[in-house]
């Protein structure tokens, strides 16, 4: 079945937090955020859906399909950081999100913020597919409208793989590893990925 990405709309945030919390329930970066099996669905929907109604759609940044069975979450040029206004109005949900956790969480995505690039590039924040849809294309269709916007543009684009075995798939559109990043012996091993824009 052919796979048509799509731009989400508002009436997908709650679906596509879903779909996300789904996706991404045994990824290390949740797990390490949201150590409580029975909460992390709830608690990480609710992430999901601020970050995605509040920071990516009023960027016309997140892709989906058109039965939202996955989310592609990117950033624009010089826009991947979260305004500090958009985190004041929606702390209450983060904290609430986070629990007795959101210190050490709120800590860790300060570090990675301290080792992003500088110069101006897409960013994708998060990647998911339901899971009963999972290989079937969907992850890398999804990608697919910004990385052709990269190559046109001339545009690196970036993002950060906290799945080591994930990194196979990002290297097949393009992404090298550039490293390591490890704010705790605890905490878990972030991958950094950068793609140069290839010729058109």
């Amino acid at each position: 079945m052919a796979v048509t990405p799509v731009l989400a709309g508002l009436i997908d945030a709650e679906p596509l937090a879903d779909v996300l919390q789904a996706a991404l329930w045994d990824d290390p970066l949740l797990n390490w955020m949201l150590p409580d099996d029975d909460t992390r669905s709830r608690r990480a929907a609710g992430l999901f859906e601020v970050l995605i109604q509040y920071h990516y759609l009023p960027m016309h940044s997140v892709w989906t399909t058109s039965d939202t069975a996955g989310a592609a979450l990117w950033s624009p040029p010089e826009h991947w950081r979260i305004p500090l206004g958009t985190i004041a109005r929606h702390m209450h949900t983060v904290l609430f999100s986070l629990g007795r956790n959101a210190i050490r969480s709120l800590r860790l995505l300060d570090y990675v913020d301290g080792h992003h690039p500088t110069e101006p590039h897409w960013y994708l924040g998060v990647l998911g597919t339901n899971p009963p849809r999972q290989g079937q294309g969907i992850g890398s269709e999804l990608l697919r409208p910004v990385l052709d916007r990269c190559d046109r543009d001339g545009t690196p684009a970036y993002l950060e793989s906290s799945t080591e075995s994930n990194i196979g798939f990002y290297a097949r559109h393009g992404f090298v590893v550039t490293g390591e990043m490890r704010m705790a012996p605890t905490a878990p091993v972030l991958y950094p990925m950068r793609r140069e824009p290839r010729p058109n």
